[in-house]
């Protein structure tokens, strides 16, 4: 049994619009966008711009994004890679010849072209409604008139004192000390960035000075990448992947993106009867058990699917599923075996919907915190380490080649039932290696127990990962509002477990928004939305 639950945020409705997001200011400025004409689309953009600018520590214009989009118009889904690629001339052979064995998480050799800006011209281009300078104004407006330091974000500049270069510090630590909470943030560089984009064009980003000056301060850093490999880079637009948990179709994005682990975990957990009015003991062995397996599949075949054939047809069948669940052991803790990728992760989730009935399911990241430690003190951009996932064993599906995306952890997700065209729940959450079993988590707690978006987001936690970078994944964190008799239990069992927080930011943020009867395209639709209590986001509806 769990203790009863408490939820320290409320449940918002509306009726014309919502937003959720990781950071309050952020979800306001995706409302404003939504209150002055723009849609869902220019919405999201406009809430992932302003998290670049207030929350730099999970995301940022050097990272990457993926999409999922409901067009209410077309009545239809789709799916965009916003994730970037290696440098042209990206060598493994080279990289073991220096006797690496793994690509540094920190550093130059870390990077990859950044992928979310060109996503979000892809995206405005097809979808938008309301200017590239309206989208943009609030996150200009934040990076150059200043926004409060907050407690994540000083913790999380700090840890990087000692590991970043020095344009970084210059840019998120100019005083040469800490941050004082409430302080404010003036990000100059990236003010002047993001008006070159509002101005010239989400393309301005890989073309011209902006690529330029990003070339130049990453090569001065010892990345490969050049102007080229931004003018080269490209976003994709795909259908996205599915599959049914108890009646519900839950989609989400095809890789290289982790969607398809978070679908095969469900797809395993299916085969199990349903936890009671709570999750206990055995259901939580049974998603661990299921993660490990879920994990292993990704470690051995996710990466670029158009670089290597990938078996999604088999890792969604639900007869490989019944398999899998065939190999746990209901009374006993199975070892995982070691993992291919590194442990972390530094990512933020949005949702938006708006008055017609579109919806965003969209995630960003750097990868692990503030990315690789290296920045471009001109342009201001800090850049994600996504290429410390690659390989560098010749044989491995993911191993590092010329322009070629990498395994991501990143999924977006959504929800149908089958009595209305359009989503029932966006749904998704930062956490790394955890993404996968938080969206299981929070589609069991839907569908499961009936619980509303704020009772899915805000219910006890729980996630097993490596001690380690590469170590087999066995150590399960569980928020401590779990009773003790679950705890004593998951132990009995075999799991090593560590008791965290109440309310632990490490076990990831997810953010939901519910269509309620159809949501706004529909005469009696409404809108429900709840944000992370673990993150510092707020929910804004119209």
């Amino acid at each position: 049994m769990t203790e009863p639950l408490v939820v320290p945020v409320p449940l918002a409705r509306g009726r014309r619009g919502a937003v959720v997001a990781p950071h309050h200011l952020a979800t306001a400025a995706g409302l404003e966008v939504l209150a002055t004409g723009g849609n869902a689309v220019d919405a999201a953009i406009a809430t992932n711009a302003a998290l670049a600018v207030v929350m730099p520590n999970g995301c940022g214009i050097g990272g990457d994004a993926f999409w999922l989009v409901w067009d209410a118009a077309e009545g239809r889904q789709f799916a965009l890679n916003g994730s970037g690629r290696s440098a042209a001339i990206a060598d493994a052979a080279a990289l073991r010849a220096r006797g690496l064995v793994t690509i540094p998480s920190r550093g130059a050799l870390a990077v990859t072209v950044p992928g979310a800006v060109r996503s979000w011209g892809d995206a405005h281009s097809r979808f938008g409604r309301v200017s590239r300078d309206r989208v943009l104004a609030p996150a200009i407006e934040l990076a150059r008139g200043g926004f409060p330091a907050w407690e994540g974000l000083i913790a999380s500049v700090e840890a990087m004192t000692g590991v970043a270069d020095n344009a970084f510090l210059s840019l998120f630590r100019p005083h040469g000390r800490a941050w004082l909470p409430g302080e404010l943030v003036h990000l100059p560089a990236l003010a002047s960035t993001l008006e070159r984009l509002a101005t010239d064009g989400f393309d301005a980003f890989y073309e011209g000075s902006l690529a330029d000056h990003q070339a130049a301060a990453l090569a001065a850093a010892g990345s490969a990448i050049t102007a080229g490999d931004f003018a080269a880079h490209t976003s994709s637009w795909n259908d996205p992947i599915e599959t049914r948990y108890r009646g519900v179709r839950v989609t989400s994005h095809r890789p290289n993106s982790s969607g398809a682990v978070a679908l095969e975990l469900l797809n395993i957990l299916e085969t199990f009867d349903p936890p009671g009015s709570e999750p206990d003991a055995r259901w939580i062995h049974l998603g661990i058990e299921a993660s490990k397996l879920a994990m292993a599949d990704r470690d051995v075949h996710l990466t670029d699917p158009e670089a290597h054939d990938i078996p999604l047809d088999r890792l969604l069948d639900k007869a490989y599923a019944a398999e899998l669940a065939g190999r746990i052991d209901p009374d006993r803790a199975s070892p995982a075996p070691p993992a291919c990728a590194p442990r972390g992760g530094g990512t933020i989730y949005l949702a938006t919907v708006d008055d017609a009935g579109n919806a965003v399911s969209l995630i960003e990241s750097n990868y692990s915190g503030f990315g690789a430690g290296v920045a471009d003190a001109v342009t201001g951009v800090h850049y994600q380490n996504r290429g410390s996932y690659f390989s560098l064993d010749p044989d491995h599906p993911n191993v590092l080649a010329p322009r070629k995306r990498t395994l991501h952890t990143l999924l977006p997700g959504m929800l149908f039932r089958d009595d209305r065209p359009g989503p029932w729940v966006v749904a998704g959450s930062m956490g790394g290696d955890a993404q996968p079993q938080i969206h299981a988590q929070v589609v069991s707690g839907l569908v499961d127990h009936g619980r509303d978006v704020r009772g899915a987001v805000a219910a006890a936690r729980w996630f097993v990962e490596p001690e380690e970078h590469f170590a087999p994944p066995v150590e399960v964190r569980v928020e401590r509002r779990l009773s003790g008799g679950v705890v004593d239990e998951l132990r009995r069992l075999g799991h090593p477990v560590t008791e965290v927080g109440a309310w632990d930011s490490a076990l990831g943020h997810c953010h939901a928004i519910e269509l309620v009867r159809g949501g706004p395209a529909e005469a009696e639709g409404s809108l429900a939305a709840a944000t992370d209590p673990r993150s510092m986001g707020l929910p804004a509806l119209r």
